[in-house]
Formats: structure tokens, C-alpha cells, sequence
């Protein structure tokens, strides 16, 4: 390195030392450096005069000093530094005008207009196709919101840095062409691949927020466990009766009913009777308990567009052909208000079904305990007219 930019390495090392804000975590010394070594890179492998390789090292060290005075048009500052300087180190006016040339030319939107600019750029930008892009972009991120230029989160500045790969940037010289595009490509890949992770998890907690509650989930869950669980209480209940009042029918005519046709038992006649009559009320009504209800089996189209058919129950479509049916649980599952409509009806239905068996079951007790009390009386009576 020559003794003028070894000059100005310790110059901008302690310019960026005093005079950088805390918020320029990105374009600052390390960033200076990474960039003169790639532009010496490309200059090993090009065919330039030492001149012009001396006039592209100085604009590496230069190009961004501007940030110590405002990350505003830092290439002007930047401009206004390294012609104060190199004129103080009696540098000839042409080199001087060469830098501030290739310092403007740094800017985004500028066009390279020669090979000078053209390795410049290349190598301002060679970060893009490097192992440490991904820590270097991360910096850049966080400058930007420190220094309020933008403040974007992880998926919109992937966005931002996938489109600047693709549509607004490309290498310019022939040695990045051939050395850096691949590397740059892989690193656009992996922003792709991060990106495309981070939307499909995006997008699988909007299904999930845009889904019901669990709340309402439970409350359903919850809900049809008790409804079936009280029903099969009720049918069990019933159950137990019949099975109750036929061992008493049974016991009954296999004990009381023959001796009745002794003139000397007629005094069992009438509680015998009493206590045949409840017990066969009881299980009358304990198979009302549990009687299944007969309906049509059948929907029409029409009532499924109105959406006035619960197809959750079988009792509603178990006449209909598997086409028919298929076309109506698409129509049902295709519209999430249908699904709840007909979930709720359902709870309402079966819980009307359940009223209905408590209600008889309740009857059924009753008949069973008047039946048991009467019957005992009944006897009791008869026993004592007896004596």
C-alpha cells in the first residue's frame, strides 16, 4: 500500500472513530475495509494503469466518510471530505476529481458510464455475494431503523432485498460476472427459502386466528360429550326399569296369580291387580323413554340452499342417494355459518330429544314409586279386612 493510502486508511479509521454516530452500524469502518479489499480483488484480475487502481482504492476508503456528518446525500459529504483532505496532501486536482467522480458514482440508481464505475459499484455491492451477506444485511436493517430511513420486520426486508437481487441490481464487470453472480444467486435463494418460511408460518397463524376460537371449539366438544352422555344415562335409567318391572310381572305371575283361583286368596285380587297395572304402566312408558323417533329420511335441494336441513343427523338423509348426499355436505363444509348453523341445531335437537326422555322418565319413576307404595298398602289392607 502506498504511503497515500496508508494516509488515508489511518485518516478514515480515525474520522469514523470520533465523528460516526452510534447508529451507523453498517457503514462504517469494517464496511470501508470489506470494500477496498474487494476492490482490490477485482483489480488482481483486470488490466487498469496503477493510476486509475490508485484512484479506485483511495474511492473505496473515501466513498462513505460522508456518514459522519449525515447519512442525508452521503455521497456529497463524502465528496466534500476526500477533496478537502487528498488537497491538503497536494494530491494533483485530476486524481481528486477522478474520486469525487466514482464516489457519486456509488449512488443506487447511478448508471456506470465506464470500467472505473463499473469496479466501484461491483465492489460496493460485493457483500451480496458473500457468506457473511446475511449478518451484513441484518446491520443494514437496523441502521436503517436506528437512523430513521425505514423500519421494516424480517418478511418486509427479505421482500425488499429479494426484489433489489432481481430487478435493480446486477454485477457489472466481468470478474464479478464470473465470481460473484453464482455466490449472489445462492444467497437470493436462501432469502427466497427464509422468506417463503416465514409466510407459510404467517399464514398458518392467520388460519389459525382466523379460525374459530378454541373456546367455541370446546364449548361444542363439551356440549355433544354431555348431550350423548346424558342420553345414554336416560336409556340406561330405562332400561333398568324394564328390567326391574318384568322380574316383578314375572314373580308376580308365577307366585301370586296362580293361587288366586283358590276361593280362599280372592282377597289378593285386587292388590295383585293394582300392582300388575303400575308395573306395566312403568314399562310402557320406559319404552316411550326410549322409543327412536320415525322421520323422512329425505332432503331436497332447495332446503339445503336455505340451509334448513341438520345433515349431522342420519335421521335427515338416510333415504338419500350418495351423490345427493355428497353434494350437500360439500355445500355444508364450503360455508363455515352453515357448519355452525347446523352444529347448533343439532345440540338444539338432541337436547330437545333429551327433555323429552327425562320428562317420561321422571313419569316413569313417579308411576313406579306411586305403584310400589299402593301395591304394599294395597296388600296391607287386604291382609287386615282379612283378619
Amino acid at each position: 500500500m502506498s504511503s497515500l493510502l496508508e494516509l488515508t486508511d489511518n485518516f478514515v479509521a480515525e474520522l469514523f472513530e470520533k465523528e460516526l454516530p452510534n447508529t451507523c452500524t453498517y457503514h462504517n469502518y469494517d464496511h470501508t475495509k470489506r470494500v477496498l479489499k474487494s476492490t482490490k480483488e477485482i483489480i488482481d484480475n483486470t488490466n487498469i494503469s496503477d493510476q486509475d487502481k490508485e484512484v479506485l482504492l483511495l474511492t473505496a476508503l473515501l466513498h462513505d466518510t460522508g456518514y459522519s456528518k449525515s447519512s442525508t446525500d452521503h455521497e456529497s459529504h463524502s465528496v466534500t471530505i476526500s477533496e478537502e483532505f487528498l488537497a491538503q496532501h497536494k494530491v494533483s486536482q485530476d486524481i481528486i476529481d477522478k474520486v469525487s467522480v466514482l464516489i457519486m458514482a456509488t449512488k443506487m440508481e447511478h448508471e456506470p458510464t465506464n470500467l472505473l464505475e463499473e469496479i466501484i459499484r461491483d465492489a460496493d455491492a460485493s457483500h451480496f455475494a458473500k457468506d457473511y451477506y446475511e449478518e451484513a444485511s441484518e446491520l443494514l436493517r437496523k441502521e436503517f431503523k436506528l437512523t430513521n430511513v425505514c423500519d421494516l420486520n424480517k418478511s418486509q426486508w427479505l421482500k425488499a432485498n429479494i426484489d433489489l437481487f432481481e430487478n435493480k441490481h446486477h454485477y457489472y464487470t466481468s470478474y464479478a460476472k464470473e465470481h460473484w453472480k453464482s455466490r449472489k444467486e445462492e444467497n437470493l435463494s436462501k432469502m427466497i427459502e427464509e422468506r417463503s418460511k416465514i409466510k407459510k408460518k404467517k399464514e398458518k397463524k392467520q388460519a389459525k386466528e382466523e379460525s374459530p376460537e378454541k373456546g367455541i371449539q370446546t364449548l361444542f366438544r363439551v356440549t355433544l360429550r354431555n348431550h350423548l352422555k346424558l342420553s345414554d344415562i336416560a336409556d340406561t335409567k330405562a332400561n333398568i326399569l324394564l328390567s326391574v318391572n318384568a322380574i316383578i310381572i314375572s314373580l308376580a305371575l308365577s307366585n301370586l296369580i296362580p293361587k288366586l283361583d283358590n276361593p280362599s286368596n280372592q282377597y289378593l285380587i285386587y292388590p295383585t291387580l293394582i300392582f300388575l297395572i303400575f308395573s306395566i304402566a312403568s314399562i310402557v312408558l320406559s319404552v316411550l323413554a326410549t322409543r327412536p323417533n320415525v322421520t323422512s329420511g329425505e332432503f331436497t335441494r332447495k332446503e339445503i340452499e336455505e340451509k334448513k336441513v341438520n345433515l349431522l343427523f342420519f335421521g335427515n338423509f338416510h333415504k338419500m342417494p350418495l351423490d345427493e348426499y355428497k353434494w350437500a355436505m360439500e355445500e355444508l363444509m364450503a360455508d363455515k355459518d352453515y357448519i355452525y348453523d347446523t352444529m347448533i341445531k343439532d345440540l338444539y335437537f338432541l337436547g330437545k330429544v333429551l327433555h323429552k326422555k327425562y320428562k317420561i322418565l321422571r313419569i316413569t319413576y313417579t308411576v313406579f314409586i306411586i305403584g310400589i307404595v299402593t301395591s304394599v298398602i294395597s296388600f296391607a289392607l287386604a291382609f287386615n279386612l282379612l283378619q
